[in-house]
């Protein structure tokens, strides 16, 4: 019985996978070099399991994609400062812990990068809208039909299901996949200068 659950789930996700956006992950790809190459910021963001693919994205980005390289990426992960998202959270309301971080390091050029399963996080969808107004480059990763986030994001990437966990699955190889294909530019770039 288990057996089943398990080879339904993972026939799914695979059909999921078959369906993959493959032009916007090399338009995601495209921005974040372009940012990497100017020496732009990244900005990236989301809540529960978005959060948490957030940070891993940082993280493999920050470390996995440029280690031992003397030129870096700049990304910041702005759900992993906890007590700065209470105190807006607090003081304000949540659905501005993200856009307020936001009016202290957003420059012309960043690149804002929300991830909602949903595609209508409040939160992620103000500082979203934020970015666009000040000149930045956004990406939405989201579920479902992609909600408001994929209307309003320079670069939608969708995985198009309604199970919020092959959604977040799908979102994990995205990073995974950014991390090794950035490592990958960066270095041949770099050997063939």
């Amino acid at each position: 019985m288990h057996s089943n659950f398990s080879r339904s789930y993972l026939t799914e996700l695979k059909d999921l996978i078959d369906r993959f956006q493959h032009e916007q992950f090399e338009r995601v790809l495209d921005c974040l070099l372009d940012a990497y190459e100017n020496g732009n910021n990244i900005f990236v963001m989301g809540n529960g399991g978005s959060g948490s693919t957030a940070s891993h994205l940082a993280c493999d980005i920050n470390k996995g994609a440029c280690f031992g390289l003397d030129k870096r990426f700049r990304v910041i992960c702005l759900n992993d400062n906890i007590p700065t998202m209470l105190a807006y959270a607090n003081d304000l309301s949540y659905q501005d812990v993200f856009v307020e971080q936001l009016k202290n390091f957003l420059q012309p050029g960043d690149v804002v990068l929300g991830i909602s399963g949903s595609g209508n996080s409040e939160n992620v969808i103000r500082a979203v809208r934020y970015a666009s107004e000040k000149g930045g480059k956004t990406i939405g990763l989201c579920g479902f039909k992609g909600g408001r986030l994929a209307e309003m994001v320079d670069v939608p990437l969708i995985a198009e299901s309604d199970d919020m966990q092959k959604i977040e699955d799908v979102h994990m190889i995205v990073v995974h996949m950014l991390m090794q294909a950035l490592c990958r530019v960066i270095k041949n770039c770099l050997y063939e200068n």
